[in-house]
């Protein structure tokens, strides 16, 4: 019944759009922190096609008023998922206005507050959820020119889609008025308030390239944007059309759901990628950056009429941040980023029963099989024809909507290749095309090495000591170098110290990692060769190496500490939180471990981000620092947004559940819990 009511809902919206081209909106806006709510008056201007007796605007749970048409006032219906307005229309041009509010339970997302000084609002509004904050249409199909007008703080900044008109001061507050000169589909929509700083660069072509940041992370502004603007001068070129819009933002924001949003002209990504030059070396903004970049293009300027082609959006996506990629890091690491997907495909086709011409297929389909589907294309008809096909099918469809035979459209055009056959092999089948796939990646000198190492697994030792010593010798590419590391694993040490020796001659900090994590049992013999890896300009690697060294050399711990206590990390706390939780657990560190555990409970508190939280609960739980606050905010954690964080609450508090102690801990804070954290506990205990 679910699926018959879907296919009901799509056929009358479809109908909708056949008759009423919503042209663009003017939505007026104030934003509440205080009550977490929307408020504000819309003015759509349309045209009727055809005559209709109801025109359907999707708004998830709002109220509505003072609504009129053309001027006069107009009789509607609220069902609480759509405003219907009832009305003969005839041919023409329309205005509805109206005034709403809503109080969202998702998509508009409040992150601090202005109590602390640190608040955050944004948006995300993926796939069709923009209709729970701004009265719009889940449908992709419909496109229009939006316009937003914000009211908030003056003290705070608010970014939207689009070139800033003005902005305007009045008794403390101040009005943001932006505008689109192009439609779009509802859920590009975005708004994001809070306290940034703003660096703008301008690609060669003129467009503006504002770059934001917190106050508190300027100093990151390099290495996390780093390659932004050659990366958009790459693009533009490669993709061969302009690009389509008068400005490109980039914002990144707390808490974010995702990796990074392709919002028409303004990306919200997760403040994870934040990150300094050290912190660039393990977790960097490049390939998310590209990745969104390019759906300006591949989403936003032409969007996928129905999930069947949704690898129109984002195997092009992801194809086309890896050419970003190559452009940076050369073709060795392209061919490795290939390989690595491959390998991903590979062993996901084993279960995955769904191939990539399907709404329910999966993200590795959609995003890893899609642009493997674009290298494979690419490659078999040539560089020329396919710049000119893709350059051809944009402007075609430009702000418009596709399907796969529109690309397959334009590729017959310019090329007799069986599009038809192709689409088979690589877009309606889940077996993957091993033969062709290997014999793409045997172009690349790299991967020849990487095959040849793999080759190897099964043989022992001391069969393959000459071909790996040799290799770590080289001058091979280091996923090469980390591939024949990741094979010492099971080896006794006596046999493999040498190579592992020559591995962290290497100086290469991936792999230096390599060795850092497949050495849980250090040699006395290897201690001082591998504390050399605390020194890496890498803070994953100072993650692995400081545990290891700890939890092997009980003697030398107070030495480990007094090194590392200054360690910060990435921007999620992580060498601070071990450390603190390994300085807990030592013996005689020092007098003071109150003050220790206070600091590391803190950390786990709503007063942080997620993702330092997690860090934080995870040292807590696993070196057992567990009291009645750290339960609460275990418990907290359930009721978060990031959904992530929320599921690792909820598997962490159900193992602690199977031991009794615990149970009856939960059981005795359940009545100090607000109303939201009693409901998921209650539901965890029965």
């Amino acid at each position: 019944m679910k699926y018959l009511f879907l296919f009901i809902s799509s056929f009358i919206f479809a109908q909708q759009t056949q008759s009423i081209d919503f042209v663009s909106v003017l939505g007026k806006i104030a934003i509440n922190p205080t009550t977490k709510s929307v408020s504000g008056a819309v003015n759509y201007d349309f045209v009727v096609l055809k005559p209709i007796d109801t025109i359907k605007i999707d708004a998830q749970n709002m109220d509505f008023s003072e609504l009129k048409l053309n001027g006069k006032n107009i009789n509607y219906q609220n069902t609480g998922k759509e405003l219907q307005v009832i009305f003969p229309f005839k041919k023409g041009k329309n205005s509805l206005t109206f005034h709403y509010n809503a109080s969202p339970k998702q998509t508009l997302y409040f992150v601090g507050s202005t109590a602390t000084d640190d608040l955050q609002v944004w948006t995300q509004g993926q796939g069709k959820y923009s209709s729970h904050w701004f009265p719009s249409f889940d449908d992709v199909n419909e496109k229009v020119i939006f316009n937003l007008e914000i009211t908030f703080d003056k003290n705070y900044q608010v970014i939207s889609n689009g070139s800033l008109q003005f902005k305007s001061d009045l008794d403390g507050l101040s009005v943001w008025s932006y505008r689109m000169q192009k439609p779009m589909s509802s859920y590009l929509l975005m708004l994001a308030i809070g306290k940034f700083e703003q660096n703008i660069e301008k690609s060669k072509t003129g467009i503006p390239l504002e770059m934001h940041l917190e106050p508190k992370d300027l100093a990151k502004l390099e290495p996390t944007y780093r390659y932004s603007k050659r990366m958009f001068d790459f693009l533009e070129k490669e993709i061969g059309v302009k690009y389509p819009w008068k400005v490109y933002k980039q914002i990144p924001v707390r808490d974010f759901l995702y990796a990074g949003m392709e919002n028409t002209s303004a990306t919200l990504f997760s403040s994870r990628y934040v990150v300094d030059s050290i912190g660039f070396e393990d977790r960097n903004y490049i390939n998310v950056n590209a990745h969104e970049l390019a759906h300006q293009w591949f989403g936003d300027l032409i969007t996928a009429q129905s999930g069947k082609h949704h690898w129109l959006q984002e195997g092009f996506a992801t194809y086309y941040a890896l050419l970003a990629e190559r452009e940076i890091f050369g073709e060795d690491y392209f061919y490795s980023r290939l390989y690595e997907s491959a390998q991903q495909i590979k062993y996901a086709s084993r279960t995955d029963t769904i191939p990539v011409l399907n709404e329910k297929a999966s993200s590795l389909s959609f995003y890893q099989k899609g642009a493997w589907t674009l290298f494979a294309l690419h490659q078999a008809i040539g560089d020329k024809a396919f710049k000119k096909a893709v350059r051809n099918y944009l402007k075609k469809h430009a702000f418009k909507t596709v399907k796969t035979q529109d690309f397959w459209d334009e590729i017959n055009k310019i090329s007799d290749f069986d599009t038809n056959n192709f689409s088979k092999i690589w877009l309606e089948t889940t077996v993957v095309n091993n033969h062709e796939i290997n014999r793409l990646l045997l172009k690349n000198k790299t991967m020849k090495f990487l095959y040849e190492v793999e080759q190897l697994k099964k043989k022992t030792l001391e069969e393959k000591e000459v071909f790996c010593t040799e290799i770590l010798k080289s001058k091979a590419y280091f996923t090469v170098k980390e591939a024949v590391v990741n094979q010492l694993k099971s080896e006794k040490f006596e046999a493999k110290k040498a190579l592992l020796q020559l591995a962290l001659e290497t100086k290469n900090i991936q792999v230096r990692q390599a060795v850092a994590a497949s050495l849980s049992k250090i040699p006395l013999e290897f201690r001082v060769q591998y504390e050399s890896l605390l020194d890496d300009n890498s803070y994953q690697t100072r993650e692995i190496a400081l545990y290891y060294l700890w939890a092997n050399f009980p003697e030398f711990r107070i030495d480990y500490l007094d090194r590392s206590k200054d360690w910060i990390g990435f921007n999620d706390f992580n060498l601070k939180t071990l450390w603190l939780s390994l300085a807990i657990s030592t013996p005689n560190y020092t007098a003071d471990k109150e003050k220790l555990i206070n600091e590391l409970v803190l950390y786990s508190s709503p007063a942080y981000e997620a993702i330092t939280r997690q860090n934080a609960l995870e040292k807590l739980v696993s070196f057992k620092l567990i009291d009645d606050v750290v339960l609460k905010n275990l418990v907290n954690a359930t009721t978060h947004h990031m959904w992530q964080f929320s599921k690792y609450g909820r598997d962490t508090i159900r193992t602690l559940l199977k031991i009794e102690e615990w149970r009856t801990s939960f059981e005795r804070i359940l009545p100090d819990l607000n109303e939201k954290e009693q409901f998921q506990l209650n539901r965890l205990l029965n």
